[in-house]
């Protein structure tokens, strides 16, 4: 097979020599030959497909260290390799989405519009709202917390042998926003929270401690959620069920990578661990941030891993849409926990966004 030039092998992969050097460089592009004397690279054809693939995934901004894991599972398992592609985009649309929706906070706020058009304020909205947590049938202690409120909406999951008193200090630092921040605020309000716990709450602890964290506080007619770990946030909306929060646990970067499926995952050994966390680490507790629009008739589900690793998804999916009240919901999905052995401390917190009247709230 002859051999191609740099020049002749860019145009036909449509990458720059420029490029290609760096790729070269880099490990991700290697050329077939380098002329001893000259230092010129020389290419073969069959160096073209991977070429095409490094130029496809440059486009749709895929970081060079991720194509370089790409492009090698792509020769070996080319089925695998598109897994991971999707997975990539997926975790680019959810990022996007985020910002697109800080971006019209932010525009509505700076126009002197914070409801946004054609919404309604959050004046004509209320949240009919509950929250419990429950020890569990085989832990010594609930390390659970959850509140509800008229415009706060958290669950943390504590662990280690301080777990209990860190998550009550997370929950307690954003109750403390509940009356004080509000509109464009409300994001650095949340932010600066959660490093304050971080940074402080673990002063003279054993060093094991820490908690997870998803919260949600409304302003105008949307909410802003943080979010670290893997406690989880659920919406009911025109009857269905998504979830609009990511795990920030191993299994979890396997399932994006491709590397591991969802029911795999309920089982695998490792399943627990966390990769981010309000732990006193920097690098552990960078929370997701993020803005959605409130609709009458929403339902929010906030829950611990106590509650969605041992009822099945269509029985959460089931009391959400049937139970007629926040507080029914609560108590209903606690029970099913415990009916299917309670493992770990259960927590949830439940709100309804209602246009008919003054909001109202219980703790189970």
């Amino acid at each position: 097979m002859g051999e191609l030039t740099i020049g002749a092998f860019a145009r036909a992969s449509r990458l720059s020599p420029k490029a290609l050097r760096l790729y070269d460089e880099l490990g991700l592009l290697t050329p077939a030959r380098v002329d001893g004397t000259t230092g010129y690279r020389y290419y073969v054809e069959a160096q073209l497909p991977r070429a095409r693939l490094v130029a496809w995934l440059r486009r749709v901004g895929m970081p060079l260290a991720r194509i370089g894991e790409v492009c090698d599972l792509c020769e070996t398992d080319p089925p695998a390799a598109g897994l991971v592609i999707g997975a990539y985009w997926a975790r680019v649309e959810t990022e996007t989405a985020a910002r697109r929706d800080l971006v019209t906070f932010l525009v509505d706020q700076l126009s002197g519009n914070p409801a946004g058009k054609g919404v309604e304020e959050m004046s004509d909205m209320r949240m009919r709202y509950a929250a419990g947590t429950d020890r569990g049938l085989v832990r010594s202690v609930n390390q659970d917390t959850a509140y509800a409120g008229a415009r706060l909406l958290a669950v943390a999951d504590g662990f280690g042998a301080e777990g209990a008193r860190a998550s009550g200090a997370a929950v307690d630092a954003l109750v403390a926003l509940e009356e004080s921040v509000r509109g464009a605020d409300v994001l650095n309000g949340l932010a600066d929270a959660v490093h304050r716990v971080n940074r402080g709450n673990w002063e003279g602890s054993s060093g094991d401690s820490g908690t997870t964290l998803t919260a949600m506080l409304w302003t105008g007619s949307r909410l802003a959620l943080v979010h670290v770990g893997d406690t989880r946030a659920y919406l009911l909306r025109g009857g269905e069920v998504s979830r609009i929060t990511h795990d920030h646990t191993l299994v979890q970067s396997m399932i994006d990578a491709g590397s591991l499926s969802a029911e795999e995952a309920t089982s695998h050994p490792q399943r627990a661990l966390l990769l981010r966390a309000l732990d006193g680490s920097a690098d552990h507790a960078r929370p997701d941030l993020r803005l959605h629009d409130v609709v009458p008739g929403d339902r929010y589900l906030l829950c611990s891993d106590g509650l969605f690793t041992v009822v099945a998804p269509d029985d959460i999916r089931h009391v959400l849409r049937t139970a007629a009240e926040p507080a029914d919901a609560v108590s209903e999905l606690i029970a099913l926990a415990l009916a299917a052995g309670a493992p770990d401390n259960v927590a949830c917190a439940v709100a309804d966004a209602v246009m008919d009247g003054a909001a109202d709230g219980v703790t189970v």
